[in-house]
């Protein structure tokens, strides 16, 4: 994944257990897989009607994804494929000829490298690890301090990263150690991670909004704009939460430290970067100050002031140019998952999928709520193969002729999948980051002697779904929690 820019870590790697060891089964899913592959292909040779081209191109794309192919080839490919057998060797040529250029010189879109290069230049800065102990040193009063501390890091560190796991994988490291060596029960020290970057997707500036905007043609303002109150509201929610479960599986002495004021504020001189670009972005959008496309570019440009300040003494212009280099190849899978997605909308357009989804849809009589209820098992079902962003753009090109037809808020719906896309990915039995967390607990500096099994990190994040589940329902019962600071804006210029 592009936005996974925060870690080394390899997806692949981490989601392998004890199971998946058996390297038969494997042989086995890869046979399988095959056969549909060149099922797929020989049939989309073959006289067929254009519904049915569409069906066997959308299989041959699922079984690509399972065999890890990169996702935008995974698109590309089967969507080449059925334009040649529904049109010729014409269209795809003028595919090619103009798709690229077209797609990744949106302006829409020019957003997405500058908040990609802002989250790189924060992160070379060394703020992760201040995050983290500015939280716990201001919300260490509370039962829970060192839980909710970590949340709250997250979210922040989430909002500017633009990668959850990237954020999993930071906040695990430093805060499940500091946890069990402070005597929290491992279900709050995992749990309370495993959740810390829930809301940082839906607080500006948001990658996944961004790219949504692009996708289903929406002001990229306004759709930052949506995400707001939602974040902070999945922040707080979680937060109270946690402080619900610290009264059982807190210390009860874990309060005794002493923190002073000078403590306190130089531990947040340290981070005043990251609520200054949020702010900068979120306040000069609604005002009307600047466009998405200008706040990406100044906030771009304070991370690169801030960059170089934290890094003075230590390589500054390396810091930079390495965030940038990565930067650029980032973008650059992005925006080719993006050539694929617009190559597969045009495929559907012609295979008439999605408009044919939503007459069944139609005909089904499902109205906007048990539509979204549908849905909310669709992305889970889907986190068990794919992160959030593959997730968003291979749902969206299908679904938007439903939304449509069923009136649902383009604006909202673009937070709710960001927000089910991370639910999606952290749901047991196979959520990514539950194995992010897994692997990165087994360490023995991590783990601190705790015997941590995967089932124990299952049964920590299955202890926070029922607040998930509220948080979504609250989204599809009460639109306007993300829709109204769009409407105020807008309204206000």
């Amino acid at each position: 994944m592009a936005t996974e820019q925060l870690s080394d870590v390899d997806v692949a790697d981490v989601r392998e257990s004890p199971t998946d060891s058996n390297t038969r089964g494997s042989w086995i899913l890869f046979a399988i897989c095959g056969a549909v592959i060149a099922s797929c292909v020989v049939a989309l040779f073959l006289p067929l009607e254009p519904a049915a081209v569409g069906g066997f191109a959308s299989l041959l794309m699922l079984a690509l994804i399972f065999l890890r192919v990169p996702v935008a080839f995974a698109m590309i490919a089967p969507s080449l494929l059925g334009m040649y057998a529904l049109r010729g060797t014409p269209l795809v040529e003028g595919t090619l000829t103009t798709l690229p250029y077209t797609q990744a010189a949106s302006w829409t879109l020019s957003a997405i490298p500058m908040f990609i290069l802002m989250g790189l230049l924060m992160w070379k800065a060394g703020l992760t690890e201040s995050l983290y102990i500015a939280a716990r040193r201001w919300l260490g009063w509370v039962p829970g301090g060192l839980a909710v501390g970590t949340n709250v890091a997250g979210a922040g560190l989430a909002a500017v990263s633009g990668s959850s796991a990237g954020t999993t994988y930071a906040l695990a490291r430093i805060g499940i150690p500091e946890m069990l060596k402070a005597g929290y029960d491992k279900r709050l020290a995992i749990g309370s991670v495993i959740v810390a970057g829930l809301p940082g997707q839906l607080i500006p500036p948001s990658i996944m909004l961004v790219i949504f905007a692009g996708i289903a043609e929406v002001p990229v303002g306004p759709q930052l704009l949506a995400g707001v109150i939602p974040g902070v509201m999945v922040a707080v929610l979680f937060t109270i939460m946690i402080v619900v479960f610290a009264r059982k599986w807190a210390p009860k002495d874990e309060n005794t430290e002493v923190i002073s004021l000078r403590e306190r504020l130089v531990s947040l001189a340290r981070v005043w970067p990251v609520p200054l670009i949020i702010a900068t972005i979120a306040l000069g959008i609604f005002s009307g100050t600047f466009t998405a496309t200008e706040a990406g570019a100044v906030s771009a440009l304070l991370a690169v002031i801030v960059a170089l300040w934290l890094k003075r003494r230590d390589a500054p212009w390396k810091a930079v140019g390495s965030a940038s280099s990565i930067a650029v190849s980032s973008v650059g899978a992005i925006f080719l998952m993006l050539v694929g997605v617009e190559a597969l909308a045009r495929m559907y357009s012609l295979t008439g999928i999605s408009t044919g989804f939503a007459e069944w849809v139609e005909s089904m009589d499902l109205n906007r709520v048990t539509f979204l209820l549908a849905m909310t098992v669709v992305y889970v079902l889907l986190g068990t193969f794919m992160e959030p962003l593959p997730m968003m753009v291979l749902t969206i090109p299908v679904l938007m002729p439903t939304l449509v037809t069923l009136d649902i808020d383009l604006l909202w719906y673009g937070v709710f999948a960001v927000f089910m896309g991370e639910l999606a990915v952290v749901t047991p039995p196979v959520g990514i980051l539950s194995f992010i967390i897994y692997s990165i607990t087994k360490e023995p500096e991590v783990n601190q002697g705790v015997n941590i099994r995967l089932t124990d990190v299952f049964n920590s994040t299955w202890y926070f779904m029922p607040m998930a589940l509220v948080v979504t329902l609250l989204l599809i019962f009460f639109p306007e929690i993300a829709t109204y600071l769009p409407a105020a804006a807008s309204g206000g210029q």
